[in-house]
């Protein structure tokens, strides 16, 4: 089965405004878990990874808003480079780059340590993105059909 895209602009419009709203309720997830996730008992692991996740599928979605006519599959890719270029620009240590890194948006953004582990959890995330994608898309509130 293929998507069809959306071309009407009150389509996009709302494929746009429901993933910004996807967006908006993952980032609070993934606040939530980096602020609240060790007070609350969770492991390290989960904390650390969990929130890896969240910011990949924050990326995907972040995308679709801004490009809603490309396919789940493209803006995958375009996620997927982003979340590469960011990781590998952790090796990258300039004093203005690593002074942001040491703010808080810094390391929420950009992070501060890097880790092929972290290339495994952004993969995991922008599944997690297309996921909630297509659910939002089979429930009607994104601008994609299902063909039959």
């Amino acid at each position: 089965m293929h998507a069809a895209q959306p071309d009407q602009p009150v389509a996009l419009l709302r494929t746009s405004l429901t993933r910004a709203a996807l967006a908006l309720v993952v980032i609070g997830c993934g606040l939530s878990l980096r602020w609240y996730g060790f007070p609350l008992g969770l492991s390290a692991f989960v904390v650390k990874y969990g929130g890896s996740l969240l910011w990949a599928t924050m990326v995907f979605l972040l995308a679709g808003v801004l490009l809603p006519r490309l396919s789940r599959a493209q803006l995958a890719t375009i996620a997927a480079v982003i979340a590469v270029v960011v990781e590998f620009s952790r090796l990258v240590h300039t004093p203005w780059l690593d002074a942001f890194r040491l703010t808080t948006a810094g390391a929420l953004l950009l992070g501060r340590i890097f880790s092929l582990w972290n290339l495994v959890a952004y993969a995991v995330g922008i599944a997690f993105g297309v996921w909630i994608d297509q659910l939002a898309a089979m429930r009607g509130l994104v601008g994609w059909a299902k063909t039959p």
